[in-house]
């Protein structure tokens, strides 16, 4: 049985809770104890989240095998107590890891010197500010360096918790809790923490709808023309509006979303390149190589291996 620690402290963020039902249904779908699991705090007794749900913890004591810490909304100073428990976690657990902002708190126990981390997107930046001696990587899902794991905000605390399970069990084990828990099969560390649709941000419905009309048909064309009919704009309307509410034309935005949707399937690791071109829309796997040179600065044959959802290198994939 592994033993697993949370520790939350007044004004903790809810969605860190999420990992706990990641071990239950590893626990579940095991049929055994597998992990056993602690909520702490430094003095134990109630604290509150951030929406002011009570939770029972326990005073901080033996160092279980994985600690996690949640983080809250605005980052707080770690107490001495606190921090000196962290430090000496980092020798004595076997991994430690920091939910979204929880990564201050390993940062100021010194736990991330040296090392690269994340955390949620809004606090990256502080995050490198106070602490330079750390590679903060503000555009990843959860980065894994040594013993020590950092994760982003919100849900990415499952996509974490499913890499520490798949870690100590492997991955058909993650993806049936990741059923389970009806989400994608853990998103890579490697995989953005944003997403095409949010980063557009169109102001308007119409744009709005076109978009989303574009993510649901990529297979086809995609001209002007269609995304215009879908938005209920003339051609000339649309390119003006589109332009002025995204910062770029249609067709840049349409690739966007082509390019994601791949990445997405590549992650997965279950399809050729061909069919991953042709359902994405690139048409050929060349073109779609070129758009992947152009905005990751790799092809999607390197991305692929070094996200490690295949093992080894294929010939049908070879550049």
């Amino acid at each position: 049985m592994r033993e697993v620690g949370f520790i939350m402290e007044d004004g903790f963020q809810v969605m860190g809770l999420a990992a706990l039902s990641a071990f239950e249904f590893a626990n579940e779908t095991l049929g055994a104890d597998t992990y056993r699991l602690t909520v702490m705090s430094e003095k134990g007794g109630t604290v509150f989240s951030s929406l002011g749900i009570r939770i029972e913890t326990q005073p901080l004591g033996a160092f279980p095998d994985t600690l996690m810490v949640v983080g809250e909304l605005v980052p707080r100073r770690a107490s001495p107590g606190l921090r000196d428990y962290l430090k000496t976690a980092g020798h004595e657990s076997r991994r430690v890891a920091g939910v979204c902002t929880g990564a201050f708190l390993l940062a100021e126990a010194g736990l991330l010197d040296g090392r690269g981390a994340t955390t949620h997107w809004a606090h990256a930046r502080a995050l490198q500010e106070r602490f330079p001696q750390i590679a903060v990587n503000e555009d990843r899902i959860f980065v894994n360096d040594g013993n020590i794991w950092t994760s982003a905000g919100m849900s990415a605390a499952i996509d974490l918790t499913l890499a520490l399970i798949e870690e100590d069990h492997g991955a058909e084990l993650a993806r049936s809790i990741a059923r389970k828990l009806v989400v994608y099969h853990r998103r890579p560390g490697g995989q953005s923490q944003f997403s095409a649709l949010l980063e557009l941000e169109p102001r308007s419905d119409r744009v709005r709808r076109a978009l989303v009309y574009a993510k649901e048909h990529l297979r086809n064309a995609l001209s002007v023309e269609e995304l215009a009919e879908a938005a209920s704009l003339s051609p000339r309307q649309f390119s003006r509006i589109f332009r002025e509410e995204t910062g770029q034309s249609p067709a840049k935005a349409v690739e966007r979303l082509r390019l994601e949707a791949a990445k997405v399937m590549l992650e997965d690791g279950r399809h050729s390149m061909d069919i991953v071109a042709r359902d994405t829309g690139f048409a050929d796997r060349d073109r779609m190589r070129r758009a992947f040179l152009r905005f990751f600065g790799q092809p999607p044959q390197s991305l692929r291996r070094s996200l490690r959802l295949i093992e080894g290198d294929s010939t049908e994939d070879a550049a």
